[in-house]
């Protein structure tokens, strides 16, 4: 007993909170006599429909599981808080940012993108790094991942993205047919497909991996001066990944690795934390700017555009409950405040729609009333109604139509959203070839060292040696258009492959 880890301990723990079991009960409320037996007429009997301890357990247990996410459905949540350490006011006039040493509360979920709600958490795979600020003007959700950029820039390809990142239609198989005939079909997924093979496609956990915005956002301060702006969260654990044998490994061994090693640290009062920092690019050097500044799959090199000191999240609450608060929890791009605003990137436009549209399906059109998601920093007064699971005063006998002259909440200008000017014809634009393998290339000679792009390629190599040969081809032909070394390893090792 001795060694068992605080996850393991949860329920000894629970024991010592209480001081007595509590009374069983319905879900009325109504004391329970037994729950061993149900209600019969005599012992070899029939079961009685007036039973209704049994048929209220059985009614709500055939309704217990809701549907998983779509992408992100295994995951991992916490809660503390976002301390603002530096000023950006001149910058941005979100309430988060408003005051050096304002604390926000916060929840975070963790997840991994591609696999199942039982999937392994080692799995080479994005992780996603959602963070909801609650704050007093609504709740903010930053909705990122562990990486920089993304596989795609237009939305129209997500699901078909998806699609060939879960299992074969057919076989209900993963597939490396599907995987890359589409990432060679597309070459802007190799900038992400060169992030995601790397070391940091498998991280120790967790703790320790740096999370981005992604995203270009648009900051607005008190003044109605716009930025463009990325966000970076910088592990303060330091990076650590797992090598691809380990992460192998746990994914038999233990395939809730992250889930624990997170629950662990923060019950053992080790509260992880990441500094925030942004990048900010004004919008005369967006628009002279070599490349799209929008484009989600590349980055704003650092040296142009230096990481500018925000604060730090701490997260130091373990979930009281894994349902209630973090497969019930909601986050959505579009859920913005004051100061934070979107801007043309067009993946982060697709986002704002689709993710509070899966939420609806999944938990409900009240599913901000769930408590995990509720804005309970703000005063929320608007003329939403009814619906499904409407669980609070509904906003009680206040008018339910707008406008009306009974002191209905009401608009107010000073809350105006920064206005943009766009023009340009509406069509239909292709991006398949927007310079899709100059940063691969920097990546690949200026970040990663010979060990380092050995691996990378092995495991590349290892993951595509069951793909057709004529998808293979594509795969040295795409890669050696970033360098030729970087194809002609990878195709070597499929040659090796080959002969075994």
């Amino acid at each position: 007993m001795a060694n068992r880890d605080k996850a393991s301990n949860q329920l000894n723990d629970f024991k010592k909170a209480q001081t007595k079991p509590d009374v069983l009960t319905t879900g009325t409320g109504a004391p329970v006599g037994t729950k061993t037996a149900t209600m019969t007429i005599g012992p070899r009997g029939p079961v009685l429909m007036q039973d209704f301890v049994f048929t209220d357990e059985m009614a709500h247990f055939n309704r217990e599981r809701i549907p998983e996410r779509v992408v992100h459905a295994k995951g991992a949540g916490a809660f503390g808080y976002f301390e603002c350490t530096h000023d950006i006011t001149s910058y941005c006039k979100a309430k988060p940012f408003e005051s050096v040493g304002k604390k926000t509360p916060l929840a975070v979920r963790f997840s991994t993108v591609g696999g199942e709600s039982g999937s392994a958490d080692t799995a080479r795979d994005p992780r996603g790094f959602a963070v909801k600020f609650y704050t007093e003007d609504g709740n903010w959700d930053l909705v990122g991942n562990n990486t920089p950029i993304f596989f795609i820039r237009d939305p129209m390809l997500f699901p078909s993205f998806i699609h060939t990142q879960k299992r074969n239609p057919q076989t209900h198989l993963k597939d490396p047919d599907m995987f890359w005939d589409f990432i060679t079909l597309r070459p802007e997924t190799t900038h992400q497909v060169s992030f995601l093979f790397s070391d940091r496609g498998t991280p120790d956990g967790y703790r320790h991996m740096n999370g981005y915005g992604s995203h270009t956002f648009k900051m607005v301060n008190k003044d109605g001066k716009p930025v463009y702006c990325k966000f970076h969260w910088k592990t303060d654990q330091g990076i650590k990944n797992l090598p691809a044998g380990k992460a192998a490994e746990l994914a038999s061994s233990d395939p809730d690795y992250s889930i624990r090693d997170l629950y662990n640290a923060i019950a053992e009062d080790n509260f992880p934390s990441w500094s925030l920092h942004i990048q900010v690019m004004t919008f005369e050097e967006a628009e002279k700017f070599r490349f799209n500044p929008f484009d989600l799959t590349k980055i704003w090199p650092q040296g142009e555009y230096p990481l500018i000191p925000v604060g730090k999240m701490v997260l130091n609450r373990n979930p009281k409950n894994y349902f209630a608060e973090v497969e019930q929890i909601a986050f959505s791009p579009v859920h913005m405040i004051p100061g934070i605003e979107p801007s043309p990137d067009k993946m982060l436009q697709g986002r704002l729609f689709s993710y509070s549209d899966t939420h609806r399906h999944r938990l409900g059109s009240n599913y901000l009333q769930i408590p995990v998601n509720c804005p309970y920093n703000a005063n929320v007064k608007n003329y939403q109604r009814d619906g499904p699971q409407c669980v609070n005063d509904n906003q009680a006998g206040a008018p339910n139509y707008f406008p009306n002259s009974f002191s209905g909440p009401q608009d107010d200008a000073k809350h105006m959203e920064h206005t943009t000017t766009v023009s340009g014809d509406v069509a239909r634009y292709n991006t398949a070839d927007e310079d899709n393998f100059s940063q691969v290339a920097t990546y690949w000679e200026k970040v990663l060292n010979p060990e380092a792009r050995q691996r990378l390629c092995e495991n590349i190599a290892g993951h595509a040696k069951d793909a057709q040969e004529f998808i293979q081809e594509r795969i040295i032909n795409q890669w050696t258009q970033v360098n030729p070394e970087y194809g002609q390893t990878i195709q070597k090792l499929l040659l090796k492959y080959k002969s075994l």
